[in-house]
Order: structure tokens, then sequence, then C-alpha cells
């Protein structure tokens, strides 16, 4: 019984989502329900307002009929006992029947006749009925009005009567009249009528069943009328929806079938022209950024050879500053120093050419991160011991095998750590390396200056700097983020930045172990625990970084400037 309780109520909520999903993927749902419902409303008030008006006209009129026949059959009963010759108790009682048999067949021929004595009255003769058991129908209050009273008084009651009007004995409304008349010999008699409203009921259901066949037949043609207007209108916008959809998809040459020149046709011109303006302006820009890229790649390579001749001449110049005079010696160093960064930047302007030409290619293999991380490390040492940063590492126990393409993470890596050490004002960097079943991921977070959520978002675009005031201390080109992101998705990874001012950043390198993994999480949080930054230690203690990749099983992690 529970069981079938519980599949009652999934079905009723599965149906309950349904209809809930319906109604709020579908204007042209919610547009014909409302009609209906609002249709339905009116019709409602429209059909009992009328209904009341019938049912008070009928009633009023079959009152008024009743109340008129009921005063002329008591004045012709008053008539009959006034002229009555009747010298004895049974003539008397013989006259009240016969009188009662007179006024049952006269009239509209639907009436029930009661003749009893009033209260107070002798018993001389007994009461006249046509049908004894509706006296009952009689209330106490009708008795008291009609014995207190000269005129008519009359009341509603319910007959479950015999005969044409209760052969099915169910209730029948119907109308009793009551009025004294005085009896000779007798004295003073109530006079009752029962009239039945069978007929008039019956004419009132054939109006209300008139009135709803026309109602729902109103609700139908009203819901065909409103789902074809609505399905009309809807129809373009759909097709407009799918053909927005299949734009944005990259089908540019899909334009929306136009009839006719009314407002939904104007609609539909109107899309295919902005379409088509769309097309011509993307096309534009895909010729506009295929011309850059192909002006970024051939200059970096046309200067190549200039800066190969420059870069011997600067060598020669740098090998000889011993011999020069101090400012032309510093002149020296300071051509070696930018020729390394311009070398720097045209290998990076290289790079960022492949991958805009999706000429990069991946070249995996399967490698312990750990040993990347360590690698990566080594590079970022001396930097870390020119800033006064503390370095620490933190790496599993475990072997961390993954697919991966050991140049490009170790130069994500190094970005990151370089930036990291370049903002983290003296203060610690921590890398930390985790894995799942599914994928690896390697933090790097500092202590420093940090950065806004905007900065956090913007910070992998190409050249873009949260402080274009900042020095460039370590001589970046301003592409390294932006090739490590290029490098991160090559990997079918993610690379991501948080950031808080006053609190410092983190960036996290997450990858797939494997090739074809799609990423569903990562095993190390973006944003770390609420926590106050470490103040920078008074001692630093310095390891072997080429014993990094060779880390001892027992440790948990290993801190290193």
């Amino acid at each position: 019984m529970r069981r079938a309780w519980r599949l009652t109520r999934s079905r009723a909520i599965s149906t309950g989502r349904a209809l809930s999903l319906a109604w709020r993927s579908s204007l042209q749902v919610r547009v014909v329900t409302t009609t209906l419902a609002i249709g339905l409303v009116a019709l409602a008030l429209v059909g009992s307002t009328l209904t009341q008006q019938m049912r008070d006209g009928l009633f009023t009129e079959r009152v008024d009929l009743v109340l008129d026949e009921s005063a002329r059959a008591t004045l012709q009963a008053q008539e009959t006992f006034d002229a009555s010759m009747a010298t004895s108790i049974t003539e008397v009682q013989q006259q009240l029947n016969d009188v009662v048999r007179a006024l049952r067949s006269g009239g509209s021929g639907d009436r029930e006749v009661l003749l009893t004595r009033a209260p107070g009255q002798a018993t001389l003769v007994n009461s006249a009925m046509s049908n004894p058991g509706l006296f009952e129908l009689v209330s106490d209050d009708l008795r008291r009005a009609t014995a207190e009273g000269s005129g008519q008084r009359w009341q509603s009651v319910e007959w479950v009567g015999s005969g044409a009007y209760g052969v099915d004995q169910r209730p029948a409304p119907a109308v009793m009249v009551g009025q004294t008349v005085s009896v000779p010999i007798a004295g003073t008699f109530e006079l009752y009528f029962l009239y039945s409203l069978q007929a008039e009921q019956e004419r009132l259901d054939f109006l209300q069943r008139t009135l709803a066949i026309g109602a729902a037949a109103l609700v139908v043609l009203l819901g065909t009328m409103t789902w074809m207007v609505t399905r009309q209108v809807v129809r373009p916008v759909r097709a407009a929806a799918k053909i927005a959809e299949r734009i944005a998809d990259g089908h540019l040459d899909d334009r929306m079938p136009v009839r006719g020149v009314d407002e939904l046709a104007t609609l539909g011109r109107s899309f295919n022209e902005m379409a088509h303006s769309l097309q011509e302006q993307i096309s534009r820009m895909e010729e506009l950024s295929t011309l850059q890229r192909r002006f970024v790649s051939d200059v970096s390579h046309e200067l190549r050879t200039p800066l190969t001749t420059i870069r011997m001449a600067g060598e020669v110049l740098h090998g000889a500053r011993d011999d020069f005079e101090p400012s032309i010696k510093r002149s020296a160093e300071l051509l070696q120093t930018q020729l390394d960064r311009f070398e720097d930047l045209l290998a990076d302007l290289l790079e960022i050419s492949r991958f805009d030409a999706g000429a990069a290619i991946l070249d995996a293999e399967d490698r312990d991160v750990r040993e990347v991380v360590g690698a990566a490390a080594d590079h970022a040492f001396p930097l870390a011991e020119h800033r006064g940063v503390w370095l620490s590492v933190h790496l599993p126990d475990t072997r961390c095998a993954a697919d991966i393409d050991p140049r490009r993470v170790e130069r994500i890596l190094r970005n990151l750590l370089d930036n990291a050490i370049e903002h983290a004002d003296g203060s610690i960097v921590d890398v930390t390396l985790a894995a799942d079943a599914t994928a690896i991921a390697v933090t790097v977070r500092d202590h420093g200056v940090g950065m806004t959520q905007e900065a956090a978002a913007r910070v992998f675009d190409r050249f873009w700097r949260a402080d274009p005031a900042r020095a460039r201390t370590t001589g970046g080109t301003g592409l390294g983020l932006a090739i490590s992101l290029e490098d991160a998705h090559l990997h079918g990874g993610w690379l991501e930045a948080w950031g808080k001012p006053g609190a410092g950043a983190c960036f996290r390198l997450t990858l797939p172990r494997r090739a074809g993994i799609r990423l569903q999480g990562s095993p190390l949080p973006l944003v770390p625990a609420e926590e106050p930054a470490p103040p920078a230690p008074a001692q630093y203690r310095f390891l072997d970084p080429a014993a990094l990749p060779e880390l001892d099983d027992e440790l948990d992690h290993q801190e290193v400037r």
C-alpha cells in the first residue's frame, strides 16, 4: 500500500514538474492557459448572473400566478361555504370533502389542497385533505402567520410528491399558500394549497444545460482561436531563436524565411539584415585578425636575422666592457640585458602566433609531475633569493603521473612562480601539488599585495598589467600568463586566478591525468582558507635544488628559498 502511494506521489510530482516546465518554457502555453482561465472566470460570472436572473424570473412569475389562483380558489370556497344549507355535522363534513375535491381538480391541475381546523376551534368536524401525508410540509411559522392574519401567507418548501411531478421520488421545489375560511357550524378553518414548481425547475435545468453547452463550446472556440493566433506569432519567434542559435554556433549563412508584409515579416527582414551585417563584420574581423596574426608572425621571423647580428655585436661589446670607460661599460651591459629581453619577447610572440594559427602541438608523455614542479622551483630559486622570498614547496609522497608535455607545464609553473615572487613583497610563496583519480593540480600562493576580482579576471590578457605604473623587475614580456593559459587549454585543463587586495593571490593549474578526460573538478581549492598572511622568516634554510625531484617519501613537504 505504501509502495503504491509512493509510486502515485512520484508520478504526481513528475507530472507537476513537466507542467511547470511547459509553463516556463512555452509562451504559447502561457498565453493559451491565461486566456482560458480568464475566459472561464468571465463565463462563470456571466453564467451565474444569467442563471440567477432566470431563476428569479421563473420563480416570481410562478409565485404571482399561484397567489392569484389560490386567492380565486379561496374566494370560491368561501362563497360555497357562505351559500351552504348544511344543518348537521355530517352535512358539513361532506361539504368540506366536496370542496377539497373540487379545489384540487380546479385551476392548473398541479396542486394539492389541505383544509384543517384552526387552533382553538371545537372538534366538530374532521380536516379534509386531498393527500393527508402532505400536512407535515405546513410549518409552524406558516400556520401561525395564517391564523393571525386575514390575507394570504406563503412559503417555499421541498415536496417529494407522487403522480406527474414526483414519480422519481426526488425532492422538487413547491410553494405552500395558506388562508383562513369560515365554515358554517364548524367555525374557522385553514385552507392550504400546495403547488409544485417541477415544471419551472425542469425549464431552468434545460436553460442551464443549454448555457453550459454554449459555454463549453465557447471555451473550446476561444482556446482554439488563441492557440492559432499565438502560434502565428510564436512560430516566427521560435524560428528566429533557432536561427540565432545556429548563427551563434557559426552558421552565419542561415536566415529566417520571410512571407508577407505584416509586422512579423518586417521583424524577419530586420533580423536577416542584422544577421547579414553581423556576418560582414565578423568576416572583416576574421580577416583583420588573420592579417594581424600573419603580421606578428612575419615580423617576429623577420626580426630574427637582424637580432642575431645585433646579438653578436652586443656580445663582442659585452665581452670587452672592462676595457671601456665606465659610461660605455654600463651601456654595453644595458645593451646585453635589453637584447635578452628582446629575444624573449620575440620568442613569446612566435609562440602566441603558433597558438593563434592553431599550429601548437602537444608532445605529451607519461611523467611524474613532481619532477616538473621541482624543475620549475630550481629555476625560481635565484629570483626568490634576490627578492628575499621564502619558497615553500609541498609535494605528495606518492608518484603523480599524468600525460603532459613537460616543457609546456614547466613553462606554466615558471611563469606562475616568477609572477608570485615578484608580487610577494618579501613574504612566503607556497607551491602545492595534489592529485586525485582524474586530475592533478598545482597551486602557487603568495601573500603579497594581492589583486582585485577585476584584475583576476583580466590577468591572463595579453600585455595587461594591473598597475601600469609598476616597474617590471623580472623583465617579463607581458605574454607569459597568456601563453600559460593557452598551454593549459592545449592539455585540456584549467588555469585560474584568485586574489584579494592585501591578502595575496593564488593561481591554480588543473590538468587531466589522461588524454580525453573531461575535468569535473580540481583536487585543490582555488580560494584559500581565510588566514592571516604569515610573516617573512628571520632565517632562511637553503636546500640543494637538484634534490627536489628525488624527495624523500617520508617528508610531507619542503620549504625552499
